[in-house]
């Protein structure tokens, strides 16, 4: 019989949602990479949305950014189709929304709203699958939003299509991701670093999430899994992991530690980095996500025996999002 963790890995990227269900759903696995040297980089997210107790509008959504850092010229598209037209399946990666396709180490598609982007991309190289959350957390009803990552530094390769413009994708480093929930959560930051400059098999997972409990909000809790140097550092227990953070929308600051590591880090970028998107909530109204994937990030380790701290940092190749209710962060929803 397969350790938790073994059994975990293996089904990290199965579909969670069960066709028909009138629970409330969400789920999406998103791919992501930044290029090499430049403030370049794409978001692609194939998503399950089914609103509660009504399982027959549920849909199969598309979401695609390219996001060009050099002339703030970021383009969104996104494409909505019956969940009749689509296949998720429930024991390995296999999905379909319309024409486009997920497959292990392969994505191929288009998402055509008021922009058209098509891809055509394969990934290879990664490590095993990232849990942010402790493995028993992926089965409980709290939180009710779960995410993984199903392989950390992917090497991306191929070609994007952005408004008729070829792009040629050549050893981006990024992940591919997997989320899902009854609800979104109330509110967050996320965060993620597939390399560091100065440290480029660096992996640095993060998310800081603030929740309610009927009127009333928890304090934050953030959750860090870094991996560096061969071990995977592991500062999310979920009793230890009150205010560890502040962040604000184009700010994070965070520290965390255990017997092993000291982490203390800020993910900042401009406004004009994002692009604010509208998400579905499955129990009714929206959320707004403002999305960055050319943010900054500096980070300093110390770890258990070191005499003096390591320094590691990204000018333009953090994944930042926040989620909220609130429209007062001056971004208009692109879609």
């Amino acid at each position: 019989m397969d350790s938790p963790t073994v059994k975990a890995r293996k089904e990290a990227n199965f579909t969670r949602y069960v066709s028909g269900q009138n629970k409330g759903h969400y789920e999406s696995y998103f791919m992501r990479a930044n290029d090499p040297t430049r403030p370049l980089a794409f978001w692609i997210r194939y998503t399950i949305f089914s609103p509660a107790n009504n399982p027959e509008k549920a849909l199969g959504e598309l979401w695609a950014v390219y996001f060009d850092g050099e002339s703030n010229q970021h383009v969104v598209s996104k494409t909505e189709v019956p969940i009749s037209q689509c296949i998720f399946a429930r024991d390995k990666l296999n999905i379909r929304i319309d024409e486009s396709i997920l497959l292990p180490g392969h994505l191929k598609g288009y998402a055509n709203g008021y922009n058209k982007i098509e891809w055509d991309l394969h990934w290879e190289n990664g490590q095993e699958p990232l849990f942010i959350m402790p493995l028993s957390y992926y089965e409980k009803g709290f939180p009710k939003a779960k995410a993984l990552v199903g392989v950390p530094l992917a090497k991306y390769s191929g070609t994007m299509i952005v408004s008729g413009k070829t792009i040629e994708i050549n050893n981006w480093t990024g992940s591919q991701n997997h989320n899902w929930g009854s609800k979104h959560t109330d509110h967050y930051a996320w965060g993620q670093v597939a390399g560091f400059s100065n440290s480029p098999d660096t992996f640095l997972e993060l998310a800081t999430a603030r929740l309610k409990a009927g009127p009333f909000w928890i304090p934050a809790i953030t959750l860090i899994v870094l991996r560096h140097k061969g071990r995977e550092y592991c500062l999310n227990t979920l009793l230890k992991s009150f205010r560890r953070a502040s962040f604000g929308y184009f700010y994070w600051n965070f520290q965390a530690s255990s017997g092993h590591i000291q982490v203390e880090g800020r993910i900042q970028a401009k406004s004009d980095d994002f692009v604010c998107l509208r998400y579905y909530n499955p129990p009714g109204g929206i959320k707004y996500c403002l999305n960055t994937k050319i943010a900054a990030c500096q980070l300093r380790l110390r770890l258990k025996g070191s005499e003096e701290p390591e320094l590691l940092e990204t000018p333009h190749r953090t994944a930042f999002e926040i989620l909220t209710d609130k429209t007062d962060h001056g971004l208009v929803p692109a879609v």
